[in-house]
């Protein structure tokens, strides 16, 4: 049975389906000259167990060689998180105002206000804000 080791450079292994992981991985890491401490092993996202042979993976399986990756810091305190939402004032929400007619439609209605609507009147004309 043979599978591929991907470390730095893809590596073809034959191995037995009796073979454990912890064979391969010493011999991965005289490979790729990494201490056997470091070295992971993944099939499909999943770690293998150095106890677990090779009958559970299928012909021409791929196996990712990864090394240790240390956590970092967190920049910024994580207790002053979304400080600024809870500090901002909770505003009620307006009754919903009718929005503007625009372009066309807008024309239309002045249209309509100023000419087809509109009565002669005798006297000086009043203006279009004017309430009497």
């Amino acid at each position: 049975m043979q599978v591929f080791v991907l470390g730095t450079c893809t590596h073809a292994v034959n191995v037995e389906p009796t073979t454990r992981v912890s064979e391969i991985r010493k011999r991965i890491c005289t490979i790729e000259q990494v201490p056997e401490d470091d070295l992971y092993l993944h099939y499909a996202g999943l770690p293998l167990d150095d106890d677990m042979s090779f009958e559970a993976l299928p012909e021409l399986a791929t196996i990712i060689a990864s090394g240790k990756v240390l956590g970092g810091k967190v920049h910024g305190s994580l207790a002053r998180a979304g400080k600024v939402k809870g500090q901002t004032p909770k505003v009620a929400k307006e009754e919903d105002k009718k929005k503007k007619k625009t372009g066309r439609c807008k024309r239309r209605i002045q249209y309509n206000r100023r000419f087809s609507t509109a009565v002669s009147q005798f006297g000086r004309k009043k203006g279009p804000n004017s309430n009497s």
